[in-house]
């Protein structure tokens, strides 16, 4: 026994000095600057107190978050229309999903429609007069949360195991729901109304929100437009080898360049985008010039550099699914659709899952692609394109105040720990490895 632990320790002190010289430069080059930074971030380091930070606590965390002007309205009043909205939301959707429930199995118990229906009739009845009041009795919204909290009662039921099994009809019926309730009910109060009112108050609550809204519009448009460039590629039957290498290409080639080139395609007079939407008959953008039009450049730029990397991924999960499966659903007589519903998607899962998290850490990290396409400037004006990672380097750089860079830095970190941990979590039981 005493042998076998000598040599067990023996092969793990072999082991750790094998991988010593690169623990060394990590420890170097990548720990202590991180935890260095950390440290920082509780000092007011500038270029005033360059040699002899002075600590602060979590003066600099407050900092980002303060607001150059008092917002129109408290918080909580947001929270509590949105609260309402929401909650009317989740009674339409529910009550959406067990109609069409009905219509498919041709039965309904009588306790589930007059409750269901019921409650969303009375919610529609009273959301008119309830918007109007609660700007001076928040909690007014209470009784719309519990109507929608007792829907947990039906979590254990079979309909409501079918229901949350079909996630983009949920989100697709949640989506309309939402914006029919906020068209018919129309109100300047929300979380969303809120922020996009706070936003331009402070810097880094811009920066959070131009970063949040070009992770929406890039990461799903990314993962869809590879997995169809994929489906393309796999069905090619000649010059496979030169698709492949022509999706790939953007992929290798310098985000300088490829912004550069992107450039005078945005050109508003002589840009190859505006050539072919006059072409058609459209008029003419001012792509680089509209504070509006700035984060969908950016992501159309980043999804065009990317799209390859992530088709080529996609490529290979399509190549390793056994022809099997395919042969069995010909012969139960399976459609293109249903082939790729049931046995292709969730046999894709695991690349989807590898996509998604690269795609979303790398959308938080955008920042060369702002500071190339617009010439060192966080958009035409207004800075409309200033996001977190510009946020820091303007603020570490242009401002010189290192340790309000070192805490928004590791705000960022967090929300992108955050947000990977919840994308693990959820796809426990929807990732299937084969």
């Amino acid at each position: 026994m005493a042998r076998y632990v000598r040599k067990h320790l023996r092969e793990n002190i072999t082991g750790y000095l094998f991988i010593l010289p690169a623990l060394t430069v990590m420890s170097v080059f990548v720990f202590w600057p991180v935890g260095y930074s950390f440290y920082l971030s509780f000092f007011n380091w500038d270029y005033a107190h360059l040699k002899s930070p002075q600590f602060i606590g979590l003066g600099n965390y407050i900092t980002l978050f303060q607001l150059d002007s008092p917002p129109p309205y408290p918080f909580y009043e947001a929270l509590a229309y949105t609260a309402v909205y929401v909650s009317m939301t989740a009674l339409i959707v529910y009550t959406i999903f067990l109609f069409a429930d009905w219509i498919s199995e041709r039965k309904l118990k009588l306790s589930d429609a007059v409750y269901v229906f019921g409650a969303t009739v009375v919610g529609l009845l009273s959301l008119k007069i309830t918007l109007n009041n609660l700007y001076g009795a928040a909690y007014m919204s209470i009784p719309f949360v519990v109507a929608a909290l007792c829907l947990i009662f039906f979590r254990k039921r079979s309909f409501v195991s079918k229901m949350f099994k079909h996630v983009l009809s949920l989100t697709f019926a949640a989506f309309l729901s939402y914006m029919f309730l906020r068209l018919a009910f129309p109100s300047p109060y929300g979380v969303y109304q809120w922020l996009y009112t706070i936003k331009d108050n402070s810097d880094f609550i811009k920066s959070l929100w131009n970063t949040a809204y070009y992770v929406i519009l890039y990461v799903p448009a990314n993962i869809i437009l590879a997995l169809l460039v994929a489906l393309l590629l796999n069905r090619l039957k000649w010059a496979k080898a030169l698709m492949r290498t022509s999706y790939f290409m953007p992929f290798v080639t310098s985000i300088v360049a490829v912004s550069l080139v992107w450039q005078w395609i945005y050109n508003d007079q002589f840009g190859l985008l505006n050539y072919a939407l006059s072409m058609v008959g459209l008029p003419k953008v001012a792509w680089l010039k509209n504070a509006a039009w700035t984060i969908p450049t950016i992501a159309i730029m980043s999804i065009w550099k990317t799209i390859g990397y992530n088709a080529i991924i996609f490529l290979a999960g399509l190549q390793s699914i056994d022809t099997f499966y395919y042969e069995a659903a010909d012969i139960d007589g399976a459609t293109n659709f249903q082939k790729f519903r049931y046995i292709t998607w969730p046999l894709l899962s695991p690349m989807t899952f590898f996509v998604l998290i690269v795609s979303s850490i790398g959308a938080f990290k955008v920042f060369t692609e702002v500071y190339v396409l617009y010439q060192a400037v966080p958009g035409p004006y207004n800075r409309s394109g200033l996001t977190i990672v510009y946020y820091i380097f303007d603020t570490f750089y242009g401002n010189q105040q290192m340790g309000l860079a070192s805490a928004a830095a590791y705000i960022l970190f967090g929300i992108i720990l955050v947000f990977t941990l919840l994308q693990f979590r959820a796809s426990r039981k929807r990732v299937e490895y084969i």
